[in-house]
């Protein structure tokens, strides 16, 4: 009996994880609601989920959501399962202090549940709440399985997205359309990445790198596709599926002599082949994929394609222009008449110097103005749409870049996230502006600004940063927690580290680029401040103020933890430079001095990344291995993830150390290790009276670097040590030392727990 009891539960267990129907792209009111109830018991546990009732009431008016008492239940009220979502969301924070992020949550729930006193209810003025970037779906969600991405899901809909973009298991399409083209799979070999680098494949910037990616990881992508799918649009939510651009494998000309390819090269990697969008094969094969992908995914008539991603047109002639958007455009209506184009306006900033008014202006006009939707990529910082007199009748979307490469500093655009958005809605320049977006390369880090910015959905009006940041520490240290002290601490922070006007997404620290004595290196190493850090070490003496040890809300210890790792972050470009100093004084004692103090300032770093889950590589590595099945896909996954932090590409990339990470297991294993290397190497060259020779050390560090990309260490994947002794040992150690360089004091500031 026991074992038939065990058959059939895991019999069940197995049906509860059958692959849903990807291609079902609407879902009922009715089928709405189910998949809302399933996301409140997620959120809140079966037990309180029985608290709620949710009602759902289609609109063609715009949406919106409420919550309200019936006298025994918590109404959740809206248009759809998103706004139901938000309403959930807005209840739990008003009636429970109730707040979730990325990095550090507040989710402990009074029981029961509180009955709302009075009905609220709140409308969004955007059409539409995009989120995420081509990018995200390597820097950070590379390794993500399904669980991690219901996650994901329901914090979309809780924060009002219904415009997500969807781009796993698009290689099953590839295959299938380039199969029957006669392609064979050993052709195929060279031409489809590693899962690292996915993205910049589906965008045409490279082939083979990472790879070769096997049969089994293209159907778990596959698979992995058609529950996101299924999760999102039960939900109502409208995802954006990926249209044909061009990219065709590398033997394509030798398969079809005839066809219009060119070859296009992005940063140093091979190149790579496009055909060309007067061709007549384009219209043919980008007809194939989109059939092909309905087939697997159906369809909610959202395609993304960006043609010239980072390249550019063989020619800026405008009929050229006009008739190479009007031939991609056409390719998918010819398949989906109503298929609606959504294109990035990244290249219209990326490459400026050739996408002029004319040549813009030439590339919309092959469209129709409701055929398209532009995301106006980096508008907090570099919009294009008040140049380009609003996409030129084109519908379009304010988004917020942010972040690049998912790197780990304290960074954002404050003033313009918390105005511009509202501001537009009432300017009739940007009258054809539609939605709202967020476009970060990575998230799971500063999770102040991403609130933020999920402020806007359901207001019209701009934001006062004062109010939003009492409710936001409020919520996120508790009611009876720090109080005026870290409230201040957010001001200081957000007049300052989020004011970023000179650095694009933030600067990195010198410890995280190849070794040298540069103060800025410039690239992908940039170290220029865009705040003065006397401000954020004001906000750190604040913070640590209200620190006990073993004590805060989670959100406070994540917090604690990532302010002190930027003051240390900041700090090693002094110790840095005092070691460049005793080098060029010859003073051989003075240079030990800094170069220990350097390493031991990146040890302390290692330690207090260590006390938090959010800042471990070993998660990073391990999540890899984990993607795979077989010993080789599991190697394959981990040189991906390690190749992706450090060296991008080969051991010459030019992007390396672009998504460089401030985690624990980098700082032990690769960033402490490269320094003590060039230290040493420094050191060798005073010893001997001979100058060191930087280029000769660049070639023996690739050589290390790439070394460690192919190397299987293990790392810790659960956080060990106490966030608040650690980051309060740290201040003790270095705070005073800090006040002759930034010339500033800790006076006013309590450091009784100190």
């Amino acid at each position: 009996m026991k074992k038939y009891i065990l058959v059939l539960a895991t019999l069940m267990c197995l049906a509860c994880r059958e692959v849903p129907d990807a291609t079902k792209s609407e879902f009922t009111a009715a089928e709405q609601s189910d998949a809302a109830e399933r996301l409140v018991e997620r959120v809140v546990g079966k037990k309180a989920a029985r608290a709620f009732s949710i009602v759902i009431t289609p609109s063609t008016d715009g949406d919106w959501f409420a919550y309200s008492s019936d006298g025994r239940k918590i109404v959740l009220e809206g248009n759809n399962g998103v706004s139901v979502a938000s309403a959930l969301r807005q209840y739990l924070s008003d009636y429970c202090s109730w707040q979730r992020s990325w990095c550090g949550s507040s989710e402990n729930l009074p029981d029961p549940l509180p009955l709302p006193e009075s009905r609220v209810k709140k409308e969004s003025p955007y059409k539409w709440r995009y989120y995420l970037n081509y990018c995200t779906f390597n820097y950070t969600m590379s390794w993500w399985d399904f669980d991690r991405w219901q996650e994901e899901i329901d914090y979309m809909a809780m924060n009002g997205i219904n415009m997500p973009l969807a781009v796993t298991g698009q290689n099953s399409v590839w295959k299938r359309v380039y199969n029957s083209l006669g392609f064979t799979d050993e052709e195929l070999e060279s031409f489809f990445s590693g899962p690292a680098y996915f993205n910049w494949f589906w965008m045409g910037n490279l082939d083979g790198w990472g790879g070769p990616l096997t049969d089994n990881l293209m159907n778990k992508h596959e698979e992995l596709q058609k529950r996101i799918l299924h999760a999102e649009r039960s939900l109502g939510m409208t995802p954006v599926l990926p249209a044909f651009t061009g990219h065709v494998p590398p033997t394509f000309s030798e398969k079809f002599p005839d066809a219009k390819v060119k070859t296009t090269s992005w940063v140093n990697f091979s190149p790579v082949s496009i055909l060309q969008p007067d061709e007549p094969m384009f219209n043919t094969i980008g007809e194939m994929f989109l059939k092909e992908q309905s087939a697997l995914y159906g369809t909610n008539h959202l395609y993304t394609a960006d043609t010239f991603n980072e390249n550019l047109p063989p020619q800026n002639d405008s009929l050229y222009l006009s008739g190479m958007s009007s031939q991609v455009f056409q390719a998918m209506r010819n398949v989906d008449p109503e298929a609606v184009w959504v294109m990035q306006g990244w290249l219209f900033h990326h490459k400026r110097a050739f996408w002029g008014l004319p040549q813009i202006e030439a590339l919309l006009s092959g469209v129709p103005d409701d055929g398209m939707i532009i995301l106006d990529l980096w508008s907090e910082r570099y919009p294009v749409w008040n140049r380009t007199e609003s996409y030129f009748g084109k519908t379009w979307i304010w988004c917020m870049l942010h972040n690049f490469g998912q790197n780990i500093t304290l960074s954002g655009n404050v003033t313009s996230v918390a105005n511009d958005p509202a501001n537009l809605l009432k300017n009739p320049d940007a009258a054809n502006m539609a939605g709202i977006g967020l476009t970060m390369e990575g998230i799971e880090q500063n999770p102040a600004i991403y609130a933020l910015m999920f402020e806007n959905v359901w207001r019209d009006t701009p934001i006062d940063t004062d109010e939003f940041l009492k409710e936001y520490i409020g919520l996120r240290y508790g009611s009876t927690g720090p109080g005026d002290a870290a409230l201040h601490a957010w001001q200081t922070i957000f007049r300052s580290a989020y004011e970023n006007n000179v650095n694009n997404g933030g600067q990195e620290s010198i410890i995280t680029g190849r070794p040298s004595f540069a103060k800025n290196p410039g690239g992908t190493t940039n170290t220029n401040m865009h705040y003065d850090n006397a401000d954020l070490i004001h906000a750190w003496d604040l913070l640590i103020s209200c620190a006990g040890p073993g004590e805060g809300t989670d959100g406070f210890r994540y917090d604690l933890v990532d302010v002190t790792r930027q003051v240390l972050a900041n700090y090693a470009s002094v110790l840095q430079q005092q070691a460049f100093k005793a080098y060029l004084s010859k003073d051989m004692a003075a240079f030990d001095e800094a170069a220990a103090a350097f390493l031991g300032l990146i040890d302390d770093m290692e330690s207090i990344l260590a006390t938090r889950r959010e800042f471990l590589l070993g998660k990073w590595i391990s999540d890899a291995r984990r993607f795979g099945d077989s010993p080789g896909e599991k190697d394959l996954c981990e040189r991906n993830a390690r190749n992706l932090l450090t060296l991008w590409g080969n051991r010459d990339c030019r992007i390396r150390d672009y998504a460089c990470r401030q985690w624990a297991g980098m700082m032990s294993s690769f960033y402490r290790p490269r320094w003590e290397h060039f230290f040493s190497a420094v050191r060798l060259a005073l010893e001997t009276s001979v100058d060191f020779d930087q280029e000769a050390f660049n070639e023996e560090s690739k050589d290390w670097e790439w070394e460690w990309v192919n190397s299987h260490e293990d790392y810790a994947v659960q956080p060990c040590g106490d966030s608040v002794e650690e980051c309060l040992r740290v201040y003790a150690k270095y705070r005073s030392a800090m006040d002759t360089h930034y010339n500033v004091s800790v006076e006013g500031v309590d450091r009784e727990m100190i």
